[in-house]
């Protein structure tokens, strides 16, 4: 059974150049590889993906900086699912209801 202390969230912010047509493309680029790493857009520089152990977390942690471009500044932040739980989200003004942790299907 995975345990919300077990499993794991990973947070991938960045700001990077987009001055030049090449820092667009480099920017863009790593946005489509962590899409293709089946992170989620959260915010436009900020993607999510759930993990089932700290290894997965490791493992997406090495891919993500195989794909990291020249310039700019990336962070990468992991939580428990937990964690995650407390996260408090406003649309405007408006609460948001608590995150879903997804379905055993979404894992997989």
């Amino acid at each position: 059974m995975l345990s919300g202390y077990r499993i794991m969230w990973m947070i991938v912010m960045f700001d990077l150049p987009v001055i030049e047509k090449a820092e667009r493309k480099a920017a863009t680029e790593f946005r489509n590889s962590l899409l293709d790493m089946g992170f989620e857009m959260s915010q436009f520089s900020v993607y999510m993906r759930f993990c089932t152990s700290q290894t997965q977390v490791e493992t997406y942690c090495r891919r993500v900086e195989q794909k990291l471009p020249s310039g700019g500044k990336v962070n990468i932040l992991q939580f428990t699912d937990k964690q995650y739980e407390r996260i408090i989200t406003f649309r405007g003004k408006a609460k948001q209801a608590a995150p879903k942790i997804p379905d055993q299907f979404d894992l997989f």
